[in-house]
């Protein structure tokens, strides 16, 4: 349920609203916009008694969302979400690219490699500093010997950071390092991971999964949102298919779709879906 307060409506009004919402034991998202205020409800498990809040001074109309989706929904919150990071505006008009190498191997490497992406335009320098692998003899990342380099690039070029959480043991190191927290493919359904991440209130850009229909990858981010976090980001790194030529099967499809459903800003990874993905193809 969307509540749409009136042009004129104070803040007083608003406040005094998201309490009624609380006594009945929901849970208000005040969501300030350019001309009016909107306050959405959540974990109502049943119906809502409108002429209840209805009765309340500043409301000027109640919206049912259909969605299963309800922070997420562009029913829920119309205007588009631009998140910003320390005057790097995602969802905007402004076109970003984040760029650096999959994981942080070593100072020299990401200096070098920051030096290009700075050159190239980049805002955003990305490096894992903690990977998940899919065999647990491969390389796992440097831990905070990595953060510690990253936060050295954004020292010395201005780039902001973004970096995946793993686990919830480690995501508040990375929260303390990090100006995006990223959560990848193989977590997006990691909920626990998920409601961290929200708590942490730094920006997170969430990968598809593997194998998630859109709707699943919607719901993900709700679980962000559920802890009144509004900085996220979505992200289209391709899925798995039949196919075998490329790692991931790159879904533009998904990008109109999501920006019609949802208000949340979304970029596409093309490097899983694309020859640049196969060890194969970077060798020749």
């Amino acid at each position: 349920m969307l509540i749409v307060m009136a042009t004129k409506a104070t803040k007083q009004m608003v406040d005094d609203v998201c309490s009624v919402i609380e006594s009945m034991g929901l849970k208000a998202h005040p969501m300030p916009g350019a001309l009016r205020t909107a306050i959405g409800i959540t974990g109502n498990k049943s119906q809502v008694d409108s002429n209840i809040i209805l009765s309340q001074a500043g409301v000027k109309d109640i919206i049912h969302v259909t969605q299963p989706f309800k922070l997420v929904s562009r029913e829920f919150y119309p205007e588009n979400t631009i998140v910003d990071v320390d005057g790097v505006k995602i969802g905007g008009t402004e076109f970003v690219v984040m760029a650096g190498p999959c994981s942080v191997e070593s100072r020299e490497q990401c200096m070098i490699i920051a030096e290009y992406v700075k050159k190239a335009g980049a805002k955003i320098f990305r490096g894992g500093a903690f990977k998940p692998r899919t065999s647990p003899y491969s390389f796992q990342g440097l831990k905070e010997e990595g953060l510690k380099i990253l936060a050295e690039v954004r020292d010395n070029f201005g780039l902001k950071i973004i970096t995946e959480a793993v686990d919830t043991e480690t995501i508040n190191l990375v929260a303390d390092y990090a100006d995006i927290i990223q959560i990848g493919a193989r977590n997006m359904q990691n909920y626990s991971l998920l409601r961290k991440a929200g708590q942490t209130k730094k920006p997170v850009l969430l990968k598809r999964g593997m194998s998630a229909t859109l709707e699943e990858f919607l719901m993900a981010a709700e679980y962000i949102m559920a802890e009144d976090n509004p900085n996220v980001i979505l992200c289209e790194r391709g899925v798995r298919t039949f196919a075998d030529h490329t790692r991931n099967t790159l879904d533009l499809s998904a990008i109109p779709f999501v920006k019609r459903t949802s208000h949340l800003p979304i970029i596409s990874d093309p490097s899983h879906g694309t020859e640049i993905g196969r060890a194969s193809c970077r060798e020749r």
